[in-house]
């Protein structure tokens, strides 16, 4: 008997090592973690969304404004707010990033368009409109950094040995996380030269 104890103990300490009971809990609070701050990054991105109809309606009353690029804003929105996703798998959440860079890049057209206009960035309005547009902005920034440090936390718990192969038995996958848009890198061009001459 006694030569059984020391097995029995190394066995236990194995299995309180690996406690496959511990690690499912953990898994489940972490990711419970990734969902709540992916959470907060969609609701950054729908208060956006509930912003652009109130700059288009003001944007509208511009005289000879450029429909093209009003239009290229009310599609980016639709587009962009028609998406549920799983941040668990790669292409939704790759989609779901395109829509949401394509809804960034037609506001930054829109905004530098509405420079031509003295007359609407004038107005009160549409002053409010923007700070609110730039706080946004601001916030998303803010909701993605919390995502991703969030996810990284999770994502490292998850793949570690041992929890790794719980996580694999328990379906427990990588979030994924946001990365800058392309062409990020490259410095903007900044040309104030008016077009018409």
């Amino acid at each position: 008997m006694k030569k059984f104890t020391p097995i029995i103990i190394v066995l236990v300490l194995i299995f309180l090592w690996i406690n496959p009971f511990g690690k499912f809990n953990s898994m489940v609070t972490l990711d419970e973690g990734v969902q709540t701050e992916w959470a907060q990054v969609e609701n950054q991105y729908q208060r956006r969304a509930d912003l652009i109809p109130n700059l288009v309606e003001t944007v509208k009353g511009a005289a000879n404004f450029e429909k093209d690029t009003l239009t290229q804003v009310i599609e980016a929105r639709a587009n962009a707010t028609k998406t549920n996703i799983n941040v668990q798998d790669a292409e939704e959440f790759a989609q779901f990033q395109k829509q949401q860079t394509g809804i960034s890049s037609a506001m930054s057209r829109l905004m530098v368009v509405m420079e031509k206009y003295p007359q609407l960035t004038a107005t009160k309005e549409f002053g409010e409109l923007r700070v609110q547009l730039e706080g946004t902005e601001n916030r998303i920034s803010t909701a993605r950094d919390r995502y991703n440090e969030t996810a990284k936390g999770y994502n490292i718990y998850v793949r570690q040995f041992p929890n790794n192969l719980w996580a694999g038995m328990f379906k427990f996958k990588k979030a994924n996380l946001f990365e800058s848009s392309e062409g990020s890198d490259a410095v903007p061009t900044v040309d104030f030269s008016d077009e018409k001459e």
